[in-house]
């Protein structure tokens, strides 16, 4: 398959698994809303999930998909599976007892973690409690990114990307399950987390065993492949994670606002993630293995090539969502989340943090490209050193603004964040290289300037739709929010034809095209 169709591939499920997304979020807020049960389960959910991303998905596959390549590639098949067999163990013989340390002390955890909810016992009593049923999910999430990452190693992209589908569907039942059964939804909510990694762990097995790359359980032995795939793992988890370590400082920091603050940040995260997932994860899954084959083979215009592609394939998408989302944030967040026991001054709050998340859009996304272009070359280390400045960034920006912006000032720090991050992954890579080729230059003022083309008209839109979105005519909000988008789209993929910055003849291409594509 080629580059191309394995980044639609991936973006195609990652768009499926997206939309459940929402209508998990929607239900979420019109049983739980914005309140401290809310906040509580929130936090509860981030903090597995931000190891899942320092220790698993990310630091893990950065360091193991370059290694398992080269592996097959110089040993061949059945020695690159005797090494995932071994780092499985290992992962599993790290994680499991981290796990249960973690649990026995869920209550000083949540004191680093949610500070602020100290102040409400209830809440912070919540927040353990969700914490302590919720954390065995890291374990089971490692061992379905390490299943991933064979693979994808083999080109076998969909059944990852398909896999956060079953964590949506399990607690969307979850939801309706409390809902119809009197029980309580923050703590069905938490049991449902750990139940959809049991579900995507059996998922990736059959994957896998289909596929004939199941991954054998050998007993864990230090040798020369493993030992480096460790040390990669430190540096990578910071580098790979640093998204997912920013998010948590703004958790910190919210849990200090009034009750709300999370979950306002929470649900603008979500909204945010729509374009992050669909670009950001389908670049990441696809790229990064196929740098590191064309590293190992010394084909460096081929490198160059495939950058080049997947940063127009980033700007393509993310320069119109940061537009778009930060013009019609309230009535995408009003339509989505604004029932139940989410409030119109709910709606106010999240959309104006969604606003501060989008600007950071392409900067994340180009974060993906650049990242991987160093681990490909088995760099770990520079992206490392990036992501700690980028960080401190992230700190000093969120305590700067956290006085006069309250959440505002937390989203807005974390876009300024990985902007800088992008920028200072762009220079150093650079160094090493052209990053991209003439294709790019030539196609990028196009992309920005069909991408100006339709900021303009969303903001024409906005102003002729504004008296469509009342809150309570769901019906009729959904169609205005459909009109808003629906012409917005259809005017940028104009522009972005007559403009010469992508045509339609390129997309059809791509989808009959099995070498590599121009895309």
């Amino acid at each position: 398959m080629s580059f191309a169709r394995s980044l639609f591939t991936v973006s195609g499920l990652t768009i499926l698994s997206r939309v459940a997304g929402f209508v998990r979020d929607t239900l979420t807020a019109m049983f739980l809303g914005a309140g401290p049960v809310a906040d509580a389960f929130f936090v509860a959910q981030r903090l597995p999930n931000l190891f899942r991303s320092l220790f698993a998905e990310g630091a893990f596959s950065a360091a193991f998909v370059p290694l398992y390549t080269t592996e097959q590639d110089r040993h061949g098949f059945e020695a690159a599976q005797r090494f995932a067999g071994q780092a499985l163990s290992l992962l599993l013989a790290v994680l499991i007892p981290f796990s249960v340390v973690m649990m026995m002390c869920m209550p000083a955890v949540m004191r680093v973690l949610a500070p602020g909810f100290e102040n409400d016992p209830e809440k912070y009593q919540l927040a353990v409690n969700f914490s302590t049923i919720t954390f065995p999910y890291l374990a089971l999430i490692s061992v379905t990114a390490l299943q991933t990452g064979v693979l994808n190693a083999q080109g076998r992209f969909g059944p990852g990307a398909a896999a956060p589908i079953a964590f949506n569907i399990v607690l969307i039942i979850a939801l309706f399950v409390a809902r119809f059964m009197n029980l309580r939804v923050g703590y069905t909510l938490a049991w449902a987390v750990t139940i959809s990694g049991v579900v995507q762990m059996l998922w990736l097995a059959i994957s896998c065993y289909r596929a004939r790359v199941s991954i054998p359980f050998l007993m864990p032995q230090l040798g020369p492949a493993i030992r480096h795939l460790f040390q990669r793992i430190g540096p990578g988890a910071i580098g790979a994670g640093a998204a997912q370590i920013n998010l948590l400082i703004s958790t910190i920091l919210a849990s200090t606002l009034p009750t709300g603050a999370v979950s306002f940040l929470f649900y603008a995260d979500r909204v945010n993630q729509l374009p992050l997932g669909i670009v950001g994860v389908a670049v990441g899954t696809t790229l990064l293995p196929l740098l590191a084959r064309h590293v190992e083979a010394g084909k460096e215009d081929s490198v160059q090539h495939y950058t080049g592609r997947a940063i127009e394939f980033c700007l393509m998408l993310g320069l119109p969502a940061t537009i778009g989302l930060s013009l019609s944030a309230q009535p995408i967040i009003q339509t989505l989340f604004e029932h139940g026991a989410f409030t119109h001054a709910d709606t106010i709050a999240t959309s104006e943090a969604l606003a501060a998340y989008a600007l950071g859009i392409p900067g994340f996304l180009l974060v993906k490209v650049f990242a991987a272009g160093f681990f490909a070359r088995h760099d770990t280390k520079t992206p490392v050193k990036i992501a700690v400045i980028a960080m401190a960034v992230n700190v000093v920006c969120s305590v700067f603004f956290l006085g006069p912006f309250q959440h505002i000032g937390i989203a807005l720090a974390n876009s300024i964040a990985v902007s800088v991050n992008a920028v200072l992954l762009f220079k150093r890579l650079k160094r090493k290289g052209t990053v991209g080729d003439a294709k790019l230059a030539h196609r990028l003022p196009r992309l920005l300037l069909s991408a100006g083309g339709m900021g303009v008209t969303t903001w024409l839109l906005m102003r002729f739709t504004s008296d469509l979105f009342v809150a309570g005519h769901l019906t009729q909000e959904l169609l205005a929010l459909t009109v808003l988008i629906g012409l917005s789209v259809l005017v940028y993929a104009l522009l972005l034809q007559s403009t010469g910055a992508m045509r339609w003849r390129d997309f059809t291409a791509i989808l009959r095209r099995k070498s590599p594509p121009e895309l």
